[in-house]
């Protein structure tokens, strides 16, 4: 949380200094906000490369789930680009009202005219970085769906079977690990196999242990805290019997969506003990499922270290298990497995294609995050049936039942075990109709929203005859642009009506015709002589008053010279 707002804090100062150096405004920057700055940056740099190099699995993961949810992102971001497209419409109108009175002051007022086509270039630069993108993407958007591919777009007759489930160590969200209470309830919530890992003990009894040592699943830091980082190997069986493997369980709560445990459960998870490999086999003959385990290898001053495959065979064939309900994955002396049992089904990890022909192999066990990205399809031509772990989400299973997969391993069978159907799924006829209607429903929108913008403009820089100052001036409040008109009320010109164009700082006088000796003729004025203003700000003013009327009445009158004197 602390990095967090630390980032969010510099994230702030970047954009405001930014924003200050595009308005060419100077930076006021306290020296601990320079010594963040130049901390922070390089912190966040190096923190990115970490998740970068370190979080690979993480991104494939984000990578897949824009597989399943890409037609859902496609009409979210449409709609939020509708949502966009008001301030873009907003600012867009708001900065071409700015650009047109900028150029009319670059023609009538020549004492500025660098600084308005300076400020004109910057107006239109923020148009076009503005505008822009977001009418390609926007373009984009609309025509997404000619390159997505999302295999939950299929027709309902085209959808595969429900694949079947692994229970991973059992059902760990409901028991604790790799124990007798776990296996049971993998086969209670429908478990298709039940999944282990296998280690030796030092008299040569194959038990139920996933870690390299007793810490995280058992007691031994209460009873021998000595020998707590041993090898599970090194242990006999007698000694491993007496630990128990189930009070961490209902003390911790190793999963962060775990649901928690009735009173019974977290009493009889209290007293689980290390399970043996014949115990595992037990349930599986009883329940007829499959049972698939890795085979950790034993250490090096181990007894059985040469001969613990042949050991973990001879105890699978004497427990009377079928052999048809074995699904043998470690991969060391498969010549042997197969004259020793051949009614082992024989399974591969992540094998070429030609690897599992000459091993006659039809199964294979993978992280579901590398198959995605290698060979999925090439192992579904082969027709080989395909087992991915570990799969948790309701919306990974999803994919991976929309992909035909033929199972999984999961933690989480409780809640994969009640889906009937897989999320996000549509029919491709049905995505197709909401991406027409939301394509031109979103292109009224904008267009609307758009027109709307730009009457609001034309009504505030040209307004009509008939337009009240009091709805002007709502206008004003809108749009947040200052008033072009002044707040008085204006006359409609006239045809006739001549206005003088303010020459330096003197008011042009009227020129009357003279008679033959010289004395004037009195004559009608054509238009009422204006004032001179007396300084800088009123004759600012004052032009601000005259050229709106002078570009409502086209075609201007051109500047009044002030004529020589007669002879």
């Amino acid at each position: 949380s602390f990095l967090g707002i630390l980032a969010a804090y510099t994230t702030l100062l970047l954009v405001l200094g930014f924003l200050l150096c595009w308005e060419k405004q100077r930076l006021y920057l306290h020296w601990y906000h320079k010594i963040l700055v130049l901390i922070m940056i390089p912190f966040f740099s190096l923190l990115l490369w970490i998740l970068l190099t370190y979080w690979k699995d993480r991104w494939l993961t984000i990578g897949l789930s824009l597989q399943i949810l890409a037609p859902y992102v496609h009409l979210s971001s449409i709609s939020v680009m509708v949502l966009l497209s008001w301030p873009v419409a907003f600012y867009l109108i708001h900065l071409e009202g700015e650009a047109r009175m900028r150029r009319y002051q670059i023609t009538s007022n020549e004492r500025r005219r660098n600084t308005c086509c300076s400020m004109l270039t910057k107006l239109r630069a923020l148009q076009v970085a503005v505008g822009v993108p977001f009418f390609f993407i926007l373009l984009c958007l609309y025509v997404v769906p000619f390159g997505t591919y999302s295999p939950c777009l299929q027709e309902k007759e085209k959808l595969a079977p429900k694949p079947n489930f692994f229970g991973h160590r059992g059902a760990p969200m409901l028991g604790p690990e790799n124990t007798i209470m776990s296996f049971e309830k993998a086969v209670e919530y429908g478990a298709h196999g039940l999944e282990s890992d296998v280690q030796i003990s030092f008299d040569g009894v194959p038990f139920l242990m996933h870690d390299y040592d007793l810490r995280r699943t058992t007691n031994i830091k209460e009873v021998l805290p000595d020998a707590a980082r041993r090898h599970p190997s090194l242990f006999r069986w007698s000694f491993l019997t007496t630990l128990n493997a189930g009070k961490w369980f209902s003390d911790v709560k190793p999963f962060f969506r775990m649901k928690p445990l009735s009173e019974d459960d977290k009493e009889r998870a209290r007293n689980q003990r290390i399970a043996k490999l014949t115990d595992l086999l037990a349930i599986a003959q009883k329940e007829k499922k499959l049972v698939i385990f890795d085979l950790n290898a034993p250490p090096s001053r181990h007894p059985s270290r040469l001969s613990y495959i042949h050991l973990v065979v001879r105890v699978i064939l004497d427990s009377k298990i079928e052999q048809h309900l074995i699904a043998w994955l470690p991969g060391s002396e498969r010549r042997y497995i197969k004259s020793k049992a051949p009614g082992f089904q024989h399974v591969g990890t992540f094998y070429t294609l030609q690897e599992l022909a000459d091993e006659n192999i039809t199964r294979i066990n993978v992280d579901y995050k590398r198959l995605y990205y290698n060979g999925l399809r090439e192992y579904k031509a082969a027709n080989i049936s395909i087992n991915l772990y570990i799969v948790n989400e309701p919306w990974l299973f999803s994919l991976v039942w929309c992909h035909s997969i033929h199972s999984v391993t999961t933690d989480n069978i409780e809640v994969l075990n009640e889906m009937n159907h897989p999320y996000y799924f549509m029919t491709p006829n049905f995505y197709l109709f909401l991406w027409i209607f939301m394509d031109i429903l979103s292109a009224v929108f904008i267009v609307s929203i758009f027109r709307f913008h730009w009457n609001l403009c034309c009504f505030l820089f040209y307004p009509t005859e008939a337009s009240s100052a009091s709805l002007q001036n709502e206008v004003v409040e809108i749009m947040g642009i200052p008033a072009p008109f002044p707040e008085r009320e204006r006359e409609p010109p006239s045809s006739k009506a001549v206005v003088p164009e303010i020459v330096n700082e003197t008011t042009i006088s009227t020129v009357h015709p003279t008679d033959d000796i010289g004395q004037p003729v009195p004559t009608e004025p054509a238009f009422e002589p204006i004032q001179a203003p007396t300084s800088e700000a009123n004759r600012e003013a004052t032009l601000q008053t005259v050229l709106p009327t002078l570009e409502a009445n086209e075609p201007t009158v051109p500047s009044v010279e002030k004529p020589p004197p007669e002879t």
